[in-house]
């Protein structure tokens, strides 16, 4: 006759037995059907988990193909997440880019039309016959806005040196002027300012305006592109089976409708983007040079634990037993790591290395670091090299307001008309008697440019 610990014994067995019947897993297969899993076979009951690897293998409803596909999932999961929350930022950065840069492009358009009318109308043909000047002065700033190797400085002094030349040409019709007259002219123009002080202050206002459009403009691209690079996540195998106990390893404990607490979701998120965060505090100073400001700021970790992208609960408290802490629903202890690359060598959620930073973000970093320099120079009105954007990769061509394509006076000039020696003092003194109303107009040119530059501040 079976002894009473045997009879204690089966006892505990059929108990189990009957425990383990009604606990069933219809509530997990209906989550993964609703979430699109197509698995071949589902636990209708839990079943020892000593197979799994990644989740508790305590009785569980997962079988192996079940976790390896959580884990895939997660991975995508995850990055989709990421790029969703980064998408937005984009979209600001090329909505911005594409409306200023049809602001300006047209204001510099209409500038030129108007300047244009107003002096056929005024000049008529002795400008017509010399307008490629200031069509070269415009094409020469729009070279520059748009990325061209062009030296503002020079290319305005060139201008000046041009248009001086052509005014001298056509106020002294009864000479002919040698080239070695008109250098010379040029050499003086600083004592002889013909355009009295319109030159300096076209140049302060012009390297202004375009500096800090064209900065501007290298700045969104700047952020855009960072943006998106960062979004590109590369998950590492740690992370991924964090990922996977955070959003999938409720559904192997037979509870998922059971959100993660928020505060392990944290750790997971520091952990699996400790390389991201470490650009926190470039982007922060980046965006805060004007006229970023108002550009919105990227922060994934706080965003991914919110609301129903990971499906954590609304608020953390510490008396909360309601979530899932990587192991089962009750509350969840560790403390949350601080953000950073450096700070992750404790986190209790995925194994970091932190002796290898990402070489990616490290170079994104560096791509902040140096904008956020040109931002800083650009507002106080100092140029800064950019590389051209054009095919000039030589790196030639200083920008010159009219080079040697420009129409010469090569009409034979009268028999009779006296030939202007560079040694010839006369002329000169005309030079001097230079009235400025051709340079009134440019000078609205700029008051224009400097307008939209401060309602873009």
């Amino acid at each position: 006759m079976p002894s009473p610990a045997v009879f204690s014994a089966s006892a505990t067995v059929v108990s189990a037995r009957a425990d383990l019947k009604a606990r069933n897993c219809s509530e997990v297969r209906e989550a993964c059907a609703s979430r699109g899993f197509s698995f071949e076979y589902v636990p209708l009951q839990e079943v020892p988990g000593e197979h799994l690897r990644v989740c508790p293998q305590g009785n569980t409803c997962c079988t192996v193909e079940m976790e390896d596909k959580f884990g895939q999932q997660s991975k995508q999961d995850f990055e989709t997440l990421v790029d969703e929350i980064s998408h937005n930022l984009r979209s600001t950065f090329v909505s911005r880019h594409k409306r200023f840069d049809e602001f300006f492009l047209e204001l510099l358009e209409n500038t030129e039309r108007s300047l244009n009318e107003m002096f056929v109308k005024t000049y008529g043909k002795p400008y017509m016959q010399n307008s490629e000047v200031f069509e070269n002065l415009f094409a020469e700033l729009k070279r520059y806005y748009t990325g061209g190797n062009v030296n503002l400085e020079e290319m305005l002094n060139d201008f000046w040196s041009r248009l001086l030349e052509r005014m001298f040409t056509l106020l002294n019709s009864q000479y002919v002027i040698t080239e070695d007259y008109l250098e010379c002219i040029s050499k003086y123009t600083d004592e002889l300012k013909p355009f009295g002080d319109v030159p300096r202050k076209l140049k302060a206002q012009v390297t202004r305006a375009f500096i800090a459009a064209r900065t501007f403009v290298q700045g969104l691209s700047v952020g855009r592109e960072v943006a998106q690079r960062v979004a590109k996540v590369s998950s590492t195998v740690s992370c991924i089976r964090a990922l996977t106990r955070l959003m999938y390893c409720p559904f192997c404990q037979g509870m998922p409708s059971v959100k993660p607490c928020k505060n392990y979701c944290l750790n997971v998120m520091k952990g699996c983007l400790a390389n991201q965060a470490d650009l926190d505090p470039e982007w922060n100073q980046y965006i805060a040079e004007r006229p970023l400001k108002e550009v919105l700021v990227w922060s994934p970790l706080t965003c991914l634990c919110d609301g129903d992208r990971v499906g954590c609960q609304e608020e953390e408290n510490s008396s909360d037993e309601d979530c899932w802490n990587g192991h089962s629903r009750g509350r969840y202890f560790p403390e949350v790591q601080k953000d950073g690359l450096t700070n992750q060598a404790s986190n209790p959620e995925v194994e970091v290395d932190i002796t290898r930073p990402d070489t990616n973000i490290r170079q994104q970093i560096m791509a902040l670091r140096v904008m956020t320099n040109k931002l800083k120079n650009a507002y106080n009105g100092n140029d800064i090299y950019f590389q051209d954007s054009g095919d000039e990769g030589s790196g030639s061509g200083s920008g010159s307001g009219c080079t040697e394509d420009c129409p010469t006076e090569s009409e034979s000039p009268p028999s009779e008309a006296p030939v202007v020696e560079a040694d010839r003092s006369g002329p000169v003194g005309a030079a001097a008697q230079l009235h400025t109303p051709v340079a009134v107009p440019v000078a609205l040119v700029l008051s224009a440019l400097t307008l939209q530059q401060q309602q873009w501040r």
